[in-house]
């Protein structure tokens, strides 16, 4: 009876030790790349060509992590092992016994809290999670309260732009006469800007009492953010024949003129029918220039987008699609209430996040977005 019952522990350390073996093979080869990296980084023919020795720097960069992490993991394996061992062939000492049964319990869960971190650095990571970012902001259900509500959004991101030491460039608003916005395009560029703001994408609702509203009543407006990572141009090549561009001066809040050239530019992607216009420079040729980066990002979005479909109709993951269609969060100013209905998290920290300390958010929404990603690494591997 007694052998039986040992039986499934035996197994149980032998399973483990399995994983363990399998885990390390996975980090060896990782391991190994890096090294390799780290060679090839140091040959003078790798230096002279500036495209190829920021290619691989890149992938060296990304690897870090992980090959910090498989030096750990390497150690702390190694440790246990040997903690293991002296406990296996007895005749301790009392307080060698206690110091190697601490070492064994300690370098254990070491390993449990590094298998995990490595689970996540093993994720497939989204391509454009370095990228910069175009984010286009446009006021939907509520009138001018909705073009009110989008310049709020507008200054929140920007305002945690700021926090994150990135930078924001206006590249088109279209202003109403009482200081909202009707729509709004900007750039971000920063170190993982996308990663980041990509959870800022659907329809974000606003609850609260116009200033217009006499009786006191609260109001329900939405406003849609989309954000697209920004698009190289040898990543969406456009053809100029597929182009039509048409120059027209800027004009401000009311139609008013504020530029007497025709600076302004309007792009049209005739076989799409996408138009862009951008009007924020007064140069024309600065404005074309956006306005096609602008273009070059929608573009290549909407491809992603259609092939994201097929994944999407497969598994939905619970953070959401990123579909700016999807309702993914209501400010409610009576209550100073938040709640991103995502992941059914509420904060009553209105004021806070309006002024850009959209931290807290993020990081919750990111967190769902991994464990997410983790359960259905799970159920592939079982």
């Amino acid at each position: 009876m007694q052998a039986q019952g040992e039986a499934p522990a035996r197994r149980h350390v032998i399973s483990s030790r399995k994983e363990a073996l399998h885990m390390t093979e996975k980090l060896r080869a990782v391991r190994a790349r890096y090294d390799e990296l780290g060679q090839l980084l140091q040959q003078p023919g790798i230096a002279a060509d500036p495209a190829q020795y920021a290619r691989l720097m890149k992938e060296y960069k990304s690897l870090t992590p992980l090959a910090e992490a498989c030096d750990a993991y390497t150690a702390a394996l190694r440790a246990f092992d040997g903690a293991k061992e002296l406990l296996e062939e007895g005749g301790l000492e009392p307080e060698l016994k206690e110091l190697a049964q601490q070492e064994y319990g300690e370098t254990k869960q070491r390993l449990a809290q590094l298998e995990e971190e490595i689970k996540l650095l093993l994720l497939p990571k989204d391509e454009n999670d370095d990228k910069n970012v175009i984010v286009e902001i446009r006021g939907g259900a509520g009138g001018e309260e909705a073009a009110l509500f989008a310049h709020s959004l507008y200054r929140m991101y920007s305002m945690y732009a700021e926090t994150q030491g990135w930078k924001t460039e206006l590249i088109s608003a279209n202003v109403t006469e009482l200081g909202g916005m009707k729509e709004v395009s900007f750039s971000v560029e920063g170190a993982g800007a996308y990663s980041r703001m990509k959870f800022e994408s659907g329809v974000h609702r606003v609850q609260r009492v116009p200033e217009t509203e006499a009786q006191g009543r609260v109001h329900t407006s939405t406003v849609t953010v989309a954000v697209m990572p920004e698009a190289e141009e040898v990543e969406f090549e456009l053809d100029p024949a597929d182009l039509k561009i048409d120059t027209f001066r800027s004009s401000g809040a009311g139609g008013q003129h504020i530029n007497k050239t025709s600076s302004a530019i309007r792009v049209t992607h005739i076989p799409t029918g996408m138009v862009v216009e951008c009007q924020d420079e007064r140069s024309q040729y600065k404005n074309k220039d956006k306005a096609l980066k602008v273009l070059r990002s929608r573009l290549l979005a909407q491809k992603q987008a259609e092939q994201d479909a097929q994944l999407a109709a497969q598994r939905k993951s619970q953070v959401g699609t990123g579909d700016r269609s999807e309702r993914i969060r209501t400010y409610n100013y009576p209550q100073g209430r938040v709640t991103d209905h995502r992941i059914g998290l509420t904060l009553y920290k209105l004021d806070s996040i309006l002024d850009g300390a959209l931290d807290e958010v993020i990081d919750a929404l990111a967190t769902a977005d991994r464990a997410e990603k983790l359960k259905a690494a799970g159920e592939e591997g079982a």
